[in-house]
């Protein structure tokens, strides 16, 4: 398939990992963190990291959206289930996230909360139209790249006048946790792989700042692990050369200006929110999008008077670490034991693009072999 196949070329692959072997300095250490789940997921699906010499390390960023969202705000979710009685719309992968009580969606479900899958934003808007004397409430999570469709369903709800329609907003932004991470001294890092989907939408130009400011090179690159592994070659240059700016690899699809109409669209809908707390990262100023106050009506935090409630992540996991890029998940001891896909003790083992999944999912008996001999 054109632009899928080219992308996975073995020959290519070797070759490029050549390349980096070449431009590494002896001597000299690289650590470049992808803040994006979806390079998390190709970098363990096709093995990225065996390709690259020893003295090259990714870092796992906060970039899976199921991942950093916190316990409170699956518990609010729960809350219009199963005490508001409210017909809940939720992407699959917030379904097996662990809330409070040993709760999830997907037990609160089996406890009569009327808790639907659904695939798009349109579809929670159908199930809206088709349940007229319901309260529908859409549970929206995810960065910049989902908040358009969901500009768009609270705009057409608003021009149809659905009165039972309403939005759970939980969409956060992405520099903001990158501003986090840098101002953190916890974990040393040489550069970004800037995200994919996300810059189609905000472009790279907010990237601007961290190659200007914190002197930190951004290369933003595609889904395919040969657009994974060039953003790495860009990097490595960038770092030998002294330079710190920001390159697109993923040309086909990034522009600097990004989609201006999707922009303006969410501009029309949101505001930013005085602070978001993000699992991992804590309480982040202006992280994070509420719905401006000419769609309220379409706010299930007003409609039902939602207070969100801080709760501690399990003792034993280390998502918050993990997420941070402080550890990796061979480093915590509940990894493929106690916590597995099937039965996820955090958020990071739940979605396909948490680093703990895709680790156990394309690394699992080499990553629990370690775990075991570690401890």
């Amino acid at each position: 398939m054109k632009y899928i196949d080219e992308f996975r070329d073995g020959e290519l692959a070797r070759g490029l990992s050549a390349a980096i072997a070449a431009a590494t300095q002896p001597g000299r250490e690289y650590a470049f963190m992808e803040f994006c789940g979806g390079h998390t997921h190709a970098i363990s699906r096709y093995g990225v990291t065996d390709l690259l010499p020893t003295s090259v390390r990714m870092v796992h960023g906060p970039g899976c959206p199921v991942c950093v969202l916190p316990i409170g705000r699956i518990d609010m979710a729960i809350e219009l289930a199963l005490k508001h009685q409210a017909i809940l719309c939720s992407y699959g992968d917030c379904l097996r996230v662990p809330a409070s009580d040993s709760l999830s969606l997907l037990k609160a479900k089996s406890r009569g909360g009327d808790i639907r899958m659904i695939y798009s934003a349109s579809d929670a808007l159908n199930i809206a139209r088709d349940n007229p004397n319901r309260e529908v409430v859409f549970f929206a999570i995810g960065f910049e790249t989902t908040t358009p469709p969901t500009a768009v369903v609270i705009r057409q709800a608003a021009q149809e006048g659905l009165k039972n329609f309403s939005v759970l907003c939980c969409h956060v932004l992405t520099p903001a946790a990158m501003h986090c991470i840098l101002a953190s001294s916890e974990v040393h890092l040489d550069g970004f792989v800037g995200p994919a989907h996300v810059s189609t939408v905000i472009g790279s130009q907010p990237y601007e700042v961290f190659a200007e400011q914190h002197g930190k090179p951004v290369v933003i690159a595609g889904f395919e692990p040969l657009d994974v592994m060039q953003a790495i070659l860009m990097l490595i240059r960038q770092v030998n050369d002294g330079r710190s700016e920001v390159e697109n690899e993923f040309t086909r699809a990034v522009t600097r200006e990004g989609n201006r109409k999707a922009q303006a669209l969410v501009d029309a809908i949101f505001e930013l929110r005085p602070s978001f707390e993000w699992r991992g990262l804590g309480t982040i100023e202006k992280s994070a999008l509420a719905i401006r106050h000419a769609y309220a009506d379409f706010d299930a935090e007003q409609r039902f008077h939602l207070e969100y409630r801080v709760v501690p992540d399990h003792k034993g996991c280390e998502c918050g670490e993990i997420l941070r890029g402080v550890k990796e998940p061979r480093a915590c001891k509940l990894f493929g034991n106690v916590c597995t896909p099937e039965n996820p003790v955090g958020s990071c083992m739940v979605s396909s693009e948490g680093a703990c999944a895709a680790h156990y999912t394309y690394g699992r008996y080499r990553d629990v072999a370690d775990t075991q001999k570690q401890y």
